[in-house]
């Protein structure tokens, strides 16, 4: 047969003190220790973040925000009508033969003071200016090309000055030709000068004149 062990026995003497029931009374189980709190629920110590709530989103059927009423636009105010202005006119004597000096020495005047040389045309009643003729020598194509321009002093003649357009500075040199071509130069001049027109002449028949070609 098998050996059973034998149970160890244990001795009075190892054992703690009984607890002694009183009569009649059940003695009362003893209560577990309480373990460690969670870290979550401890004092002074913050737990973990909460979640954030999600956004309140608007009710798909709320019904949009009104607009506000559109101010009505004040009407625009009515333009002034354009006014002409009337240049101013500067006399400068001289004889038929010396007008066309004159007109350049005007020319010079004008270019110093800071006019630009593209503010300036010159008409010429008699002989054409060198300069006209000379750029005519290659087509009138080339020479209203450099009018166009507006680039530099432009020179023409009575004949086609009607061609030519306003700059603020017209030099009119009366330096000969019949007196229909005068009075068509200072016509096409006044019309044609911004802000100055100057006449190089004889005076007394550019002041009869002047009142003819208004």
């Amino acid at each position: 047969m098998p050996l059973i062990p034998e149970e160890p026995q244990i001795h009075e003497s190892a054992q703690g003190p009984r607890a002694t029931p009183a009569s009649g009374r059940t003695a009362p189980t003893p209560r577990p220790v309480p373990g460690p709190r969670p870290a979550a629920s401890r004092p002074g110590r913050p737990g973990p973040p909460r979640p954030t709530p999600p956004a309140q989103r608007a009710p798909r059927d709320a019904a949009p925000a009104a607009k506000p009423a559109a101010t009505a636009k004040p009407a625009p105010a009515a333009e002034p009508a354009p006014t002409t202005t009337t240049p101013q006119i500067q006399l400068i004597p001289a004889s038929a033969e010396g007008a066309l000096d004159a007109a350049e020495e005007a020319v010079d005047l004008l270019l110093d003071s800071g006019r630009a040389p593209g503010d300036v045309l010159v008409i010429t009643t008699g002989e054409p200016h060198p300069w006209a003729t000379h750029e005519l020598s290659f087509g009138e194509a080339s020479y209203w090309a450099q009018h166009d321009s507006g680039d530099d002093v432009f020179y023409t003649d009575a004949q086609v000055a009607d061609r030519a357009g306003a700059r603020p500075v017209v030099v009119v040199a009366v330096n000969g030709g019949p007196e229909s071509a005068t009075v068509s130069a200072l016509s096409v001049a006044h019309t044609r000068a911004g802000a100055l027109l100057i006449v190089c002449g004889d005076p007394q028949r550019i002041n009869s004149m002047l009142g003819t070609a208004a």
